[in-house]
């Protein structure tokens, strides 16, 4: 894959100060396998989303050190700890932007969401910062047009965590070389397009917080389980396959079919977890009642409601916004007694990152 067109020139260093939010995502097609550099072993599909985000400011100052030079700052605090994932990301980026060699990066950053628990905070952190490069990076050379600003800072942000990519651009995200979307790509994530039926721009996402504690078993390191994995080739198949009938699907509004997807392949991203080698369980025992109670409650009223699943413990209720209401009503009577502390997050798709 070339990936020459989204090398940049140097150019004379400029003081400068910007500040990105940029969306969590859920995904709908799930991302698990990769290989180097951070690209797919199957396309994905996801919901861009509004309030689970990631707010950075980064302030860019001048200096003639010529090295990768920043500090990094989490709600306020300075982390080391984040420094070696940080530096990975700088050593993966750098051929592409040549000039940030030329300054002193101060990285700020805050989320709106509990860190590693399952809400994608790599994606919406990665893609704030991808954003911030990619604005100076658009000062420096004001002919790029919004269009590949869009493309690279996904191409940037990929580098950092592959479901960053997704976290561009909304209200639904496509990354990964696929047969039904001709832009499709494994460098970037490209939007769904117009063909989006209106059901699906104002669905609605509530996260029940099952755990909010950093997971045991790393998404990283789930990723790299995939390699020997015995059932790893046909679950690739399989996302493909499910993301072909999924496509026409979102653009029809068929919500039944919609809904055996969703659930499908959110059992099918566990099932690998289950029989990797060695295994491991994300799920909690509250997170299997809660699937429970949502078949239940589905069956009983005929809402179209339906759960899914990221790399953690916590559930994603999703569903039409016509239904909020007996929705959140369920939830407060039935689900929030399975949640920690009785905390959930109320949520809704998204047109994507944005400038503050």
């Amino acid at each position: 894959m070339d990936t020459t067109p989204f090398i940049a020139k140097t150019a004379t260093p400029i003081k400068y100060t910007t500040t990105w939010e940029a969306p969590s995502n859920i995904a709908l097609i799930k991302y698990w396998g990769k290989y180097e550099p951070q690209l797919p072993k199957n396309p994905s599909l996801s919901f861009t989303l509004t309030s689970s985000k990631t707010k950075t400011k980064v302030i860019f100052t001048p200096h003639t050190k010529n090295e990768i030079d920043f500090e990094f700052y989490f709600h306020g605090e300075s982390k080391p700890d984040f420094k070696p994932k940080l530096s990975t990301f700088f050593d993966r980026i750098h051929t592409y932007i040549p000039w940030i060699f030329n300054y002193h990066l101060e990285i700020h950053s805050e989320n709106s969401f509990p860190h590693s628990s399952g809400i994608a905070s790599s994606a919406s952190s990665m893609a704030a910062l991808s954003l911030c490069l990619m604005d100076l990076e658009q000062q420096l050379f004001p002919e790029m047009d919004q269009a590949f600003f869009s493309q690279k800072a996904s191409f940037l942000a990929r580098l950092g965590s592959g479901s960053a990519a997704r976290s561009i651009q909304g209200p639904v995200s496509l990354w990964g070389k696929n047969e039904i979307h001709k832009n499709s790509s494994d460098l970037f994530a490209v939007p769904f397009g117009a063909s989006l039926h209106s059901v699906f721009k104002e669905y609605q996402d509530t996260i029940l917080l099952v755990d909010k504690g950093s997971k045991p078993v790393s998404s990283t390191q789930g990723h790299n389980l995939m390699h020997g994995h015995p059932f790893a080739e046909n679950r690739f198949q399989q996302a493909s396959t499910n993301l072909n009938a999924l496509v026409p699907i979102m653009e029809s509004g068929a919500l039944e079919d919609f809904i055996h997807l969703v659930e499908l392949e959110a059992l099918s991203l566990h099932a690998m977890m289950l029989t990797s080698s060695p295994y491991f369980i994300l799920m909690q025992p509250n997170t299997l009642a809660i699937i429970q109670k949502v078949w239940e409650f589905r069956k009983e009223t005929s809402v179209p409601l339906c759960f899914t699943l990221d790399a953690g413990a916590n559930v994603h209720l999703l569903y039409p916004n016509q239904n909020i209401e007996e929705v959140h009503s369920f939830i407060k009577k039935e689900l929030s007694s399975y949640c920690q502390n009785g905390q959930y997050l109320f949520d809704a798709v998204g047109t994507g990152a944005k400038k503050v």
